[in-house]
């Protein structure tokens, strides 16, 4: 588990509740009206966007944003000079027998490809074209925590609206001024709460990780690639260095 994806939203909601509780009680800011103003509508407009499938797909974007690890980039350098070595030294066919030890996908087709003769060429090609799907699958991804942080505030606009609206209504009846207006703010409370407190963060999130398996996926195709051609393990292990900072460098060689 990320625990740093967990630890952001439970600090916000402790802040929020200690400042909430400094100022009043959090029964204030339980309002029904608002909450399915804000919720029913950020979501209905979401289904609106999106097909079914991708909408089924939800719960496994937001496991991804929690859950998933990847490998770092320093595993995949060493296991590619590895299998630098390994063919350098009994030739590329060596490496089929290290196939069923990748558990990566996207690795062990290119690996499987590398060992099968398909020019360097079109290698390339194939996994450019796979990995450029896959990007579209991701953006697709954190497109749709995108698109409810969108439609939470403009739905809590809306319930402002429509709070107002109420209550210049009932202006002759003082006891319904205060629920309207509870209703009127609140709404833009929610919004902004399911915003920036939960799908724009995750958002983020996916995108940092998407940007990251993008360069794992990239030095995997570099390191390929050089491998085919009969590289120095050393050549190898400084061209795949190129893909990671200074810092993490320094780090890997002490």
């Amino acid at each position: 588990m990320d625990i740093m994806t967990v630890l952001g939203p439970i600090l916000a909601a402790v802040f929020l509740i200690i400042g909430i509780l400094l100022g009043g009680s959090l029964l204030l800011f339980y309002n029904p009206p608002s909450i399915m103003i804000t919720f029913g509508g950020a979501f209905t407009s979401y289904l609106t966007c999106y097909p079914k499938k991708e909408v089924l797909n939800l719960i496994n974007i937001l496991k991804n944003a929690f859950f998933e690890k990847q490998e770092s980039p320093q595993e995949i350098i060493g296991l590619l000079v590895k299998f630098a070595e390994r063919a350098r030294r009994e030739g590329i066919l060596a490496l089929e027998k290290q196939l069923e030890e990748i558990t990566d996908s996207f690795l062990k087709n290119g690996i499987q490809l590398a060992v099968d003769g398909t020019e360097p060429e079109l290698l390339k090609e194939i996994m450019e074209t796979e990995l450029a799907y896959l990007d579209e699958r991701h953006k697709s991804g954190f497109g749709q925590l995108e698109t409810l942080g969108y439609y939470g505030p403009s739905f809590g606009l809306i319930g402002t609206i429509i709070g107002l609206i109420c209550m210049l209504a009932n202006l002759n009846d003082p006891k319904a001024l205060g629920p309207n207006m509870a209703v009127s703010l609140i709404t833009t409370f929610y919004g902004a709460l399911l915003a920036n407190v939960v799908c724009l963060p995750l958002a983020t999130k996916l995108k940092n990780k998407n940007a990251e398996e993008l360069l794992i996926k990239n030095l995997m195709i570099e390191g390929i690639l050089s491998i085919q051609s009969g590289d120095n393990p050393r050549i190898v292990e400084q061209k795949l260095y190129s893909f990671i900072a200074p810092k993490e460098r320094i780090i890997r060689e002490e």
